[in-house]
C-alpha cells in the first residue's frame, strides 16, 4: 500500500518512544521507506540500532555527521519525504518548531520539508495544558500541522490524565490517511451504511442476520483515503469502524432509514452496503385470554425500502449504489433491483460462493451497471472496496 513512499519519523526524549519502533515494523510491512531521525535525548530512551535494524537505514541524529550519501542530508530527505510524523513531540521540540528553531538534525530537516507535517503531543498533562504549550500547539495548526490529540489514561508518573501518545496503530492511521491514497474524490460527499439492523421482539429478543460490516466499512474507509468527506451510518458489526469519518450508530431499519434519509440529499455518493432486516416484529395479544408471555402472537411487518426511497429521491448528479446478497440467480436478481430501485450500479455476490459470504474478510463481486456486467476476481474487501469506488468514479 506504501511502496515508493518516503516517511521521516521524528523521535524525541520521551519514554513513549518504545512505541515508535512498532510504528516503523508496521510501515516497513507495508513497504514504505521509513527515514528516522532522533534528537539527543531520545537515545536514552531506544537505541538508535533499534530502528536501523528494523528499517535498514541509517538512524540520523548529528547534523554534522559525515558519513551520509547525501551531500546535504537534512535538505535531500526533506525533498524525498512523503509525510513527516514526529512522535513522541515532546513540549520541547514543539516549541522549537513553532518558534522557527532549527538547532539539530530533526528540526532542521522538519523545517526544510513542503510535505504534511504530524505532531503527536507526548508528555504529563500539567505539562500538555500548560499556556505556553498549548498556544504552541495552536500555532503549529495554524501553519497547517496536523495534531494527534492525546489519549487519556495512566502517565510515567503514575498520574492519570491526557497526555499519553496514543498507539501506534493509531499513528498508522494518520499517515495512511495522507500518503496511501491519490485524493481523487475529494470534495465529494459520501455516505456508506453498513452493518447488520436489528428488529426487537421484546427487551430480550430480535430478529437480524448474519452481517459483519466489514465490507460497508472498507467501503468507507476506502472513500475516506480517497480524499472523500465520509458519514457512515452503521448498525451492529463484528468489525472495526475505520477512523476519520462520521459514524451515526443506528439499530433498527427505523433508525438506518431516518438516519439515511436525513443526510441522504447533500450526499454525492451513496452506497448502501447493510443488510437491513425486510421485517420487524409486532407484538400481538389474544385478548380473549391472559395476556401472558406464553400467549403473545408475533405478526411481521415489512420495514422501509432504503434503498428504493434512495432511488426514487435521487437527485441530478448524485451516484447510488446497492448491494444484492442472493441465493440464486445472483445476475437476473441483482439487475432486477437495479431496474427497479433505480440504482446505477449494484454490486452483487452470492451467499453460496466461498470467500464471498458474510463474516468473511474476502468477496467476489459482480459490479452491475445497465451498460455492463463486471465480475471481480477472489480478493480482500479492502481491495474490492478501490474497485468499486474505481468504477464509480469513472461514471460521475
Amino acid at each position: 500500500m506504501l511502496k515508493g513512499k518516503t516517511v521521516v519519523l521524528g523521535v524525541t526524549g520521551s519514554i513513549a518512544a518504545y512505541k515508535i519502533a512498532n510504528l516503523a515494523r508496521m510501515l516497513k510491512k507495508q513497504h514504505a521507506d521509513v527515514q528516522i531521525l532522533m534528537t539527543e535525548n531520545a537515545t536514552n530512551f531506544i537505541n538508535p540500532i533499534t530502528f536501523e535494524s528494523l528499517t535498514g537505514n541509517k538512524c540520523l541524529i548529528d547534523t554534522f555527521d559525515r558519513n551520509f550519501q547525501y551531500s546535504v542530508e537534512h535538505v535531500a530527505l526533506a525533498k524525498r519525504a512523503d509525510v513527516v510524523m514526529i512522535a513522541p513531540a515532546s513540549a520541547n521540540v514543539i516549541g522549537k518548531i513553532a518558534c522557527g528553531i532549527a538547532d539539530d538534525m530533526l528540526t532542521t530537516t522538519v523545517m526544510a520539508c513542503p510535505c504534511t507535517k504530524i505532531i503527536s503531543p507526548a508528555m504529563n498533562h500539567n505539562m500538555l495544558h500548560n499556556p505556553i504549550v498549548q498556544d504552541n500547539i495552536r500555532k503549529l495548526e495554524s501553519y497547517g500541522y496536523v495534531i494527534v490529540p492525546p489519549d487519556t489514561g495512566m502517565l510515567a508518573n503514575g498520574d492519570m490524565g491526557d497526555g499519553r501518545m496514543p498507539e501506534e496503530k493509531v499513528l498508522f492511521e494518520y499517515i495512511l490517511r495522507e500518503i496511501a491514497c491519490e485524493k481523487d474524490l475529494k470534495g465529494k460527499k459520501v455516505l456508506v451504511t453498513a452493518g447488520a439492523t436489528r428488529e426487537a421482539i421484546d427487551p430480550v429478543r430480535f430478529i437480524t442476520n448474519h452481517s459483519s460490516g466489514k465490507m460497508g466499512f472498507a467501503m468507507a474507509k476506502a472513500a475516506m483515503l480517497r480524499g472523500a468527506e465520509v458519514t457512515l451510518v452503521s448498525a451492529h458489526a463484528d468489525a472495526e469502524a475505520p477512523m476519520f469519518v462520521k459514524k451515526v450508530d443506528v439499530v433498527s431499519a427505523e433508525d438506518m432509514f431516518n438516519a439515511v434519509t436525513a443526510v441522504s440529499a447533500e450526499q454525492d455518493i451513496i452506497i448502501k452496503a447493510a443488510a437491513v432486516s425486510d421485517y420487524t416484529p409486532v407484538t400481538v395479544a389474544d385478548s380473549k385470554i391472559k395476556k401472558s408471555d406464553d400467549d403473545m402472537k408475533i405478526e411481521l411487518k415489512r420495514t422501509k425500502d432504503i434503498l428504493k426511497f434512495l432511488g426514487e429521491s435521487k437527485r441530478d448528479g448524485q451516484f447510488i449504489c446497492g448491494f444484492s446478497m442472493e441465493t440464486d440467480n445472483v445476475i437476473e436478481n441483482s439487475r432486477a433491483k437495479l431496474t427497479k430501485k433505480n440504482c446505477d450500479m449494484i454490486c452483487a455476490n452470492s451467499i453460496r460462493t466461498a470467500g464471498a459470504g458474510f463474516g468473511t474478510d474476502t468477496n467476489i463481486i459482480t459490479i452491475i451497471t445497465k451498460e455492463s456486467e463486471c465480475e471481480l476476481e477472489l480478493m480482500s474487501k479492502e481491495s474490492a472496496a478501490h474497485v468499486i469506488l474505481d468504477e464509480i468514479k469513472n461514471r460521475i
